[in-house]
């Protein structure tokens, strides 16, 4: 009878982890991985940028790709302005940024 009690006792405790695991499982699916599959997406776009791209920066900064070194590029603006960025500043391409602005 003991024997009993304690083998509905383990099952109840393992019924009380289901829904953490389930919860775990909601998270990762819903939050994490669609955050590192847009993070592998950045790096890629950062990767591929190449001198006479249109460019926007994450402080909001559009202009063109004059120059690009190792891990900085330089910003062309208007009037021939030109400031240098490190390459992770880079938000996305110009296009992209108008056509989200739009919709």
């Amino acid at each position: 009878m003991y024997a009993v009690i304690l083998q509905a006792q383990a099952q109840s405790n393992w019924m009380q982890f289901i829904p953490l695991v389930l919860i775990v499982i909601v998270f990762y699916f819903f939050m994490i991985r669609p955050q590192q599959k847009k993070a592998k997406e950045q790096k890629k776009f950062i990767d591929e940028v190449k001198v006479g791209d249109k460019v926007v920066t994450i402080g909001g900064a559009h202009g063109r790709v004059a120059e690009l070194e190792d891990d900085t590029f330089v910003l062309e603006v208007e009037r021939g302005g030109r400031i240098r960025f490190n390459k992770s500043s880079i938000s996305m391409e110009s296009t992209k940024a108008i056509t989200t602005k739009k919709a």
